[in-house]
């Protein structure tokens, strides 16, 4: 296990953050301003925020500490297999890969929607 914190933000958190959810802004706080908090913007979770809360791609785009995942072909493919393109590519982006080797946390509003996803959770439920 590695001391770095990696933490994917699925759609409801990135809502979250344009209606001034507290944990939410922690996160981005941290992702900014510590050494080894990482905060990542799965491409396709950041479209259907927007659609949900127009601004919202704009204004997690820019903030420092965010980075958005491109939806490269490995990507591509674990989310043409699924119904919904938001959560599957959060789902694909917080497992293990070489710059992430303990896999990612997603953060969610709604953490029951993760309910038998092979993922970890943080709650941002305030």
């Amino acid at each position: 296990m590695t001391d770095a914190m990696h933490i994917i933000l699925d759609e409801t958190a990135m809502a979250a953050v344009g209606k001034g959810n507290v944990l939410a802004s922690r996160l981005i706080h941290r992702a900014h301003a510590e050494p080894g908090w990482h905060l990542y913007a799965p491409a396709c979770a950041l479209v259907e925020a927007d659609r949900a809360r127009p601004g919202t791609a704009e204004h997690l785009a820019a903030l420092p500490g965010i980075t958005v995942l491109d939806l490269d072909l490995s990507a591509s493919v674990a989310v043409a297999r699924q119904p919904s393109w938001g959560p599957a590519h959060c789902q694909h982006a917080a497992q293990p890969t070489p710059d992430r080797p303990d896999g990612a946390i997603v953060a969610t509003t709604d953490p029951q929607r993760w309910h038998g996803h092979p993922v970890r959770v943080l709650d941002l439920t305030p």
